[in-house]
């Protein structure tokens, strides 16, 4: 009992700290947006904010009526919301963080590079893409509105986790339906999403050969403000790829597992949120380079 007082606590306080770092970041874009010098980046990491914000009050809220045992609070309707924008905002978030990759790819490219005539002429080219962001993650989360129940409409026992939401038994045809859309999704952003990246790491190690060669002849060379971003939405990526592999493997352990393991459920929790925690506080490491960066721009 103490335990789940002590986790419930811990899960609470992180993602009252997540969400503070993510408006923290959510409002430097704003104000840096609002300004002169406005670039696609500002837009792209104001949403990605914003859908780590849904995610974690989502996943908060949750947590808050499941620590408190106010199961009665929301009913069916309220678990259906709660789940279904944690679904849409989980899919967004990885969406989000592949249009950021390529974007920060497409802009320290080589003006002469083919790839730099896909850079967005403004802003508002990133608003069709969002739109489109949100159709498909709502179409592919649409079904989970069917057969989300609060727990106080069920049996009890047959509750494996100290969720108040239960997910009724549906189609087997219908159920793998979904799953192959959210695993083509998840497999085509992330296959984007690793290109861009690799695009990136060529030009960064093209442009450190070129700062050692410039060193022999330079007493000072500094490293651009793009650069410097490049390498903290790299670390970005690299954080998100994290926490999904490593979710993607306990969640395959806990379904052809026969027991309750209270420990991958609990590690599972925090890895369907630990994203929307880390990444404001990766984007504004070291000095704020994001900053430096909006700044630069």
């Amino acid at each position: 009992m103490v335990m789940d007082i002590v986790k419930q606590a811990v899960f609470i306080f992180l993602t009252g700290l997540g969400i503070v770092g993510n408006i923290t970041v959510s409002v430097k874009c704003m104000c840096i947006f609002k300004g002169t010098k406005r670039t696609s980046v500002h837009l792209i990491l104001t949403h990605l904010s914003f859908t780590n914000i849904m995610m974690l009050f989502s996943k908060g809220m949750e947590k808050t009526i499941a620590a408190f045992h106010l199961r009665n609070f929301l009913g069916d309707i309220g678990c259906k919301i709660l789940i279904y924008l944690e679904r849409v905002a989980r899919g967004l978030s990885i969406c989000t963080t592949c249009l950021l990759t390529v974007v920060q790819a497409i802009t320290i490219s080589p003006r002469a590079s083919r790839w730099r005539k896909l850079k967005p002429r403004s802003v508002w080219h990133i608003l069709p893409l969002f739109l489109f962001f949100w159709i498909l993650n709502s179409l592919i989360s649409m079904n989970l509105t069917f057969y989300i129940k609060n727990i106080n409409s069920i049996n009890i026992s047959r509750i494996k986790s100290n969720s108040f939401c239960y997910f009724l038994p549906e189609s087997w045809i219908l159920r793998w339906i979904f799953l192959a859309f959210m695993i083509l999704r998840d497999a085509l952003f992330q296959g984007v999403m690793g290109g861009a990246s690799s695009y990136m790491v060529f030009l960064l190690h093209k442009h450190h050969q070129q700062v050692l060669y410039l060193q022999n002849s330079r007493p000072f060379c500094n490293t651009p403000p793009e650069l410097k971003a490049t390498q903290s939405i790299l670390l970005l990526m690299l954080c998100y790829l994290l926490f999904y592999c490593i979710d993607c493997f306990i969640s395959l352990y806990s379904t052809f597992s026969l027991e309750n393991d209270s420990i991958a459920i609990t590690v599972q929790d925090f890895l369907a949120f630990g994203y929307a925690i880390v990444s404001p506080f990766v984007l504004t490491h070291r000095d704020g380079r994001l900053a430096d960066y909006c700044s630069a721009r």
